[in-house]
């Protein structure tokens, strides 16, 4: 059967072998009454990680800045948030849905906020205005190319904040990858931060699971929101046992990625497509392409994409995202980058015979309009054998994840 290229997600990846001993072996409790054996030892081991009090497993990364936002606000009033952010744009709008909070977003450079930025973004004191109550920060940055927000930059972020009355969120859903691309341990990267969260499932190859970190306090009240949101676990060990197996093995590996995402850019660079971030500068694992009009349809592009077996979401205003992964291995890069290689030169060869064909045409009189070439596939198929069908539409809502 011919090998699937997924480039979708990091969240694609399936447990390692390891993975699925260690859940299917797990000691297990009822999480219920905080006797999960298993569940306790990956929520110690991740809070002496972070060097935080406590920390709380649940089942996402969203259910994680859910809880932890709830548990520092309080109904009508605000939040500061980077405009692209995933808590903004991708988690099902919770901010107004479960917190009645009203958010104040601002535009950064590449996913950046300035602290001037962020004071400017605090409603004043008054009564005609939500008060402002917790700043969001997020790294890596999704919606950026997976951007790192330096050591430096969280410090003077939240310095600002703080001095300013609000609590620091820190949406470390790939926090794993900033630390290794920086080169600074985790528990220094998030110190300023009042909460933390992390994903498990995204670069670190978990089925399921993500953690809060912070304050005993903290980790309390997330931990009561958690069951508000019908969170609750029983008997959680065996998730959990995943979670401990990927803080022991799979933090370290993640230079792997980052080193395939800039070989992966440059493939892509090299045949045409434009890179944003540029090669030079892709900091982690995420990618975002632009499909030039004049090379061919976006759309198109994917679609055959997927027919050469490489796996991507459908695009949105001709760009595509792009993410190396535990399943992607070297190999594997230089493949997709054939593979795209390829599409981009059949249709080449297509818009020559359509050009070749108008022109005949246009000598003998005929239409003066044209669409697929002679001999072509109009709509090039929808799937490929061993592969599912591609996604809805051209300009799908952006990807979670």
């Amino acid at each position: 059967m011919r090998r699937i290229i997924n480039l979708r997600s990091d969240t694609v990846t399936r447990p390692t072998e390891g993975m699925r001993r260690a859940m299917a072996a797990a000691e297990v409790g009822d999480d219920y009454y905080r006797d999960d054996p298993t569940v306790l030892a990956l929520e110690e081991k991740a809070a002496a990680l972070f060097q935080r009090e406590s920390a709380l497993l649940v089942f996402s990364a969203t259910m994680a800045n859910l809880v932890s936002v709830l548990s520092q606000t309080r109904r009508g009033q605000s939040v500061v948030l980077e405009a692209s952010s995933h808590i903004f744009n991708n988690e099902a709008g919770f901010l107004s849905t479960f917190g009645s909070l009203t958010p104040r977003t601002v535009r950064g450079t590449r996913g950046r906020m300035t602290p001037e930025q962020v004071e400017e973004a605090v409603f004043p004191k008054a009564v005609l205005h939500p008060q402002t109550s917790l700043l969001c920060l997020e790294n890596t940055h999704n919606a950026a190319g997976g951007t790192c927000l330096s050591l430096e930059q969280t410090e003077a972020l939240a310095a600002k904040a703080h001095s300013l009355g609000l609590k620091v969120h820190l949406d470390g859903a790939r926090i794993f990858n900033a630390s290794v691309a920086l080169g600074v341990p985790v528990a220094e990267l998030t110190a300023p931060a009042d909460s933390v969260t992390v994903c498990l499932t995204k670069g670190l190859g978990c089925p399921v699971g993500a953690l809060v970190l912070g304050s005993r306090a903290l980790v309390e009240e997330a931990r009561r929101w958690r069951q508000v949101a019908g969170g609750g676990m029983r008997q959680g060990g065996v998730v959990a046992a995943a979670g401990i197996v990927a803080l022991d093995t799979m933090v370290e590996r993640l230079a792997e990625d980052h080193a395939n995402a800039r070989r992966l850019a440059a493939l892509l660079a090299d045949v045409g497509l434009v890179l944003d971030p540029p090669p030079e500068e892709v900091e982690t694992n995420i990618l975002f392409a632009e499909i030039p009009d004049h090379l061919m349809d976006a759309g198109v592009f994917v679609d055959r994409l997927w027919g050469e077996g490489v796996v991507v979401n459908p695009p949105r205003n001709r760009r595509i995202r792009l993410i190396t992964h535990l399943d992607v291995s070297a190999e594997d890069v230089e493949e997709a980058g054939a593979a795209v290689r390829r599409v981009l030169q059949r249709g080449e060869a297509f818009r020559f015979a359509d050009d070749g064909a108008r022109e005949a045409d246009l000598l003998r009189g005929g239409p003066t309009t044209w669409g697929p070439p002679r001999g072509a596939v109009a709509t090039p198929p929808r799937s490929a054998p061993g592969l599912p069908p591609p996604g809805p539409g051209p300009n799908p809502p952006p990807a979670p994840g």
